[in-house]
């Protein structure tokens, strides 16, 4: 059973965080529909933040990051600080310290602090490579949403793992999907990553400067899946990788009515390629 000292670290530091006012948690309502299932849809009932109200990366806010967000340094390469506007508890995000852009390859040195965090704490990473893809920020930072041993790690695991078994159709939006094997080890992260980049037409760091599409990554200790992506908004709804967990965002802009004839998956489609 992994230690979760990071996760621990995280909540303590939350709390010290919450008391300083640098974390900014934002207001949600769950809204329940029977054309949303299993997608978990909260509307957001403080005003929208600047990273939400329009596309595209905004001025870095990671050089240097608030010291009251610092959950650990991972040796010389990366940081482990708190989202400042989180979904839940504990989101972290995994940050270079020296600059990287977030449109640019994962390298070995990310996959490997992954690993590390990995090692300690269980969850749903993801990555949201470029604004296309819902990147918020232009430096390099994955995120985490830690889970207890056991828990689902996101609405549409079921379906990701009925995906993997063949008992399910596949989506038509552009993506690839893995099984991950017990055991957490860089390589085996990096491998997906570019197992996947090669299936999906992104390229190779070796010969493209950077990936030819945006794309959102997101896994966990049984799933590996990378999504290529067209378009960040449609119908007022902003997606990232979390949309692709089953997780949906609404704001003042969003169009309920529209979501509730078409339906989540309709809306993943819009903003992603397909075959």
């Amino acid at each position: 059973m992994r230690a979760n000292v990071l996760w621990q670290r995280a909540c303590s530091q939350s709390e010290r965080s919450l008391n300083s006012g640098a974390l900014v948690p934002l207001g949600t309502e769950l809204i329940d529909g029977p054309g949303f299932f299993p997608f978990v849809l909260r509307r957001l009932t403080d005003p929208t933040p600047k990273h939400l109200s329009s596309g595209g990366p905004k001025p870095n806010p990671f050089l240097p990051w608030e010291q009251d967000l610092e959950v650990a340094r991972l040796g010389s390469s990366h940081g482990l600080i708190l989202n400042k506007y989180p979904v839940q508890q504990a989101h972290v995000l995994l940050i270079s310290q020296d600059w990287q852009p977030q449109s640019g390859w994962l390298t070995t040195l990310d996959w490997q602090a992954v690993a590390q965090v990995a090692r300690d704490t269980d969850g749903l990473w993801f990555f949201n490579s470029a604004a296309r893809a819902g990147a918020s920020q232009p430096h390099r930072h994955l995120q985490l949403l830690p889970r207890q041993k056991g828990e689902q790690s996101c609405p549409l695991e079921p379906a990701l793992l009925s995906q993997l078994a063949g008992s399910s159709p596949s989506w038509p939006w552009k993506y690839a999907l893995s099984r991950r094997q017990p055991g957490i080890d860089h390589r085996d992260l990096e491998g997906h990553y570019l197992d996947h980049a090669a299936q999906l037409g992104l390229g190779n760091p070796m010969s493209d400067l950077q990936p030819k599409a945006s794309h959102n990554v997101l896994f966990c200790d049984r799933w590996y899946l990378t999504v290529v992506r067209s378009q960040e908004h449609c119908a007022g709804f902003s997606v990232n990788a979390l949309g692709y967990a089953g997780y949906l965002l609404a704001t003042e802009k969003s169009d309920l009515d529209w979501l509730a004839m078409h339906g989540p998956q309709a809306l993943l489609e819009a903003v992603a390629p397909g075959w």
